[in-house]
């Protein structure tokens, strides 16, 4: 039994930052940001709303079950990758589901930063190949903006916040989640991380006076582990299953920045096969994949072979093989 993506969508708030305005903000410009990281603009979810991931999670479910025509109350479970939920507890699923309508859904958050949504397509394809769970929903996301230090021009123009969300159903077919490679290292905490908000700094006069409830990020260090890790995962994924360069339909990395995607589409000798978005969207860390495989659904084909790979804080980091299962069309929000 395999498990296959029956259908994706996603959602981007209606809000746009551009480079233009982040001038205003910090000592940055146009022409920097884009040399540097290769993104022009990214949606931001509005603040003092009381809105949060689960409501991008909710519009991308709602799309969702609406496109591939599927009755909430038939969907067996609900994950949501994430590292922005709205609150500490209740988790960002259990919201989603409650606003879907998915009553009869297990569901649960999955914290593995940029790698989420990797890491969560292994995890419900493990379930769906238990032959217990007929229909299960994998939602990405996160509202990075809301832990972004718009003081910092050295973070700032990364971050985007968008959400994905894929219906993922059992198949006899040779298609769906073929292989999967997931690591980790937590030696690399330190350069990557939030320090402020967690039970071992909780917030205070003095956290908040510190700006440690935003992203911390050593770039440099960062860039050249995402690189190498990215590189050779998707490079032992590929060796394993036998494929030739040729065989590969798609590279849709994590959308981290322009050059460590060029980078690692260079190590894999891939350039022609890539596929993405960060231009228009930035990095919106678990969401990146899906948000980047939905806008471009109408390049995807029955049987074409996909290698995911991405890299986030922790380190985790990953890819997997993917054979996409149904011929995609142009997406339409």
């Amino acid at each position: 039994m395999n498990a296959v993506i029956t259908g994706i969508t996603g959602y981007l708030p209606e809000d746009v930052l551009t480079n233009a305005e982040l001038e205003k903000l910090v000592d940055t410009s146009d022409e920097w940001i884009l040399s540097r990281v290769g993104i022009s603009e990214r949606h931001v979810l509005k603040k003092g709303q009381g809105l949060g991931t689960s409501y991008m999670g909710t519009k991308a479910v709602e799309a969702l079950l609406v496109k591939t025509g599927t009755d909430p109350l038939e969907v067996d479970g609900l994950i949501c990758a994430t590292t922005t939920p709205d609150y500490y507890f209740p988790t960002a699923a259990s919201m989603i589901a409650y606003n879907t309508g998915c009553k009869n859904a297990l569901t649960f958050d999955l914290h593995c930063a940029c790698a989420g949504f990797i890491y969560a397509l292994e995890t419900a394809a493990n379930y769906l190949r238990t032959g217990r769970y007929k229909k299960l929903i994998v939602v990405a996301g996160d509202t990075l903006t809301s832990i972004t230090d718009y003081t910092d021009r050295s973070t700032c123009p990364l971050f985007g916040d968008g959400c994905g969300a894929v219906l993922m159903e059992p198949s006899e077919e040779e298609l769906g989640v073929i292989d999967a490679l997931l690591r980790t290292d937590g030696s690399g905490m330190e350069h990557l991380y939030m320090k402020g908000g967690g039970s071992a700094y909780g917030a205070t006069h003095e956290t908040v006076d510190k700006h440690m409830h935003y992203i911390y990020q050593d770039g440099q260090y960062v860039f050249k582990r995402a690189v190498t890790y990215m590189a050779e995962a998707s490079l032992e994924v590929v060796k394993r299953n036998h494929l030739a360069p040729e065989d590969i339909a798609w590279i849709v990395p994590h959308q981290a920045n322009m050059r460590i995607i060029e980078a690692t589409a260079r190590r894999l000798g891939v350039e022609d096969k890539v596929l993405v978005n960060i231009r228009n969207v930035g990095n919106t860390s678990a969401g990146s994949i899906p948000l980047c495989l939905w806008q471009n659904e109408y390049r995807l084909h029955k049987g074409d072979n996909l290698i995911l790979t991405a890299f986030g804080a922790g380190f985790v980091w990953g890819a997997v093989y993917l054979k996409w299962a149904y011929d995609g069309k142009p997406a339409t929000t």
